[in-house]
């Protein structure tokens, strides 16, 4: 069959296309996400990191690492993709990485990666679950995942659609490229961030951090396949999970900010301490309003 003209323009059209869309995700994202103006998110300087996820979206991460880096924090948001808060709060908390307070002590190789499930994210509307209609954060290979995950949505969940642990664990990219990042990376401390219950969760070794800005510990239990269950009691890596209240709308900056300074107060304090991490200078001056 001969190569026409069009034929050619038609492929040209679609790798421009193809190109545009990988140098940035921040025209979606700060069309989707809640108080994201897309000058924050190309702040961000967000970088493919090569997996794409079932539908093909590029998958971005930013490394915030100071030259004396001794910790390691993989920072995680919009897991679930109608959780929009959650993708937005960790593209503003990239900004205060980057722009660290004075008084803290820089330990800390910060790894984000804002939005896991972009499939979930751009769908109109948001979904939870990804392209393939499987629940990201019940996709991690836990022990007795074949037997567990299974019985616990036919059981527990009444087959939820929303809550599809998947036909076997890691069978979705997203989950697979998170996954590989735990193993690459070897983060001391997960965040996860989620919405929209108004709590703190904690998983694994080291002793939780009682708030962040308004949210409480509220320990909820564990579930097969979760990030959770995998990275904080399977892998022995503490995995804090933040529910924030809302899931199309952030908190106000002020207390974005003073989550993460909470959030830092804990880590030197706890995280860096167990992992035999000198904490160096005081941890950074909280302002709590009353």
């Amino acid at each position: 069959m001969p190569f026409t003209r069009s034929a050619f323009w038609s492929i040209a059209i679609y790798l421009v296309a193809t190109h545009a869309h990988a140098n940035s995700p921040c025209a979606e994202y700060a069309a989707k996400l809640p108080n994201v103006k897309r000058d924050l998110c190309e702040a961000a300087q967000l970088q493919p990191a090569g997996p794409r996820s079932v539908n093909g979206q590029a998958l971005w991460v930013r490394d915030v690492k100071p030259d004396n880096a001794t910790l390691r924090v993989l920072v995680v948001g919009a897991i679930h993709g109608d959780e929009l808060s959650s993708g937005a709060v960790a593209l503003h908390w990239i900004q205060m990485a980057a722009q660290p307070p004075v008084d803290a002590p820089q330990v800390i190789h910060w790894r984000f990666v804002p939005v896991l499930n972009p499939d979930g994210v751009l769908s109109k509307p948001p979904r939870r679950v990804n392209a393939h209609g499987v629940d990201l954060n019940r996709n991690f290979p836990t022990p007795n995942w074949e037997r567990d995950a299974k019985v616990y949505w036919e059981k527990r969940t009444g087959k939820d659609p929303r809550r599809w642990p998947g036909p076997k664990p890691l069978s979705e990219p997203e989950s697979r490229f998170l996954h590989e990042q735990m193993q690459s990376f070897k983060p001391q401390l997960i965040v996860s961030i989620h919405a929209p219950y108004g709590v703190l969760d904690f998983d694994g070794p080291s002793v939780p951090p009682s708030r962040l800005g308004r949210l409480y510990l509220d320990q909820v239990g564990i579930f097969p396949g979760s990030l959770g269950n995998y990275g904080g009691i399977h892998k022995g890596v503490p995995v804090v999970t933040i529910e924030l209240p809302n899931s199309t709308r952030t908190p106000l900056d002020a207390e974005m900010r003073q989550m993460w300074l909470d959030l830092l107060r804990w880590v030197h304090e706890k995280v860096a301490v167990q992992n035999g991490v000198a904490p160096g200078m005081p941890a950074p001056t909280s302002h709590r309003a009353p």
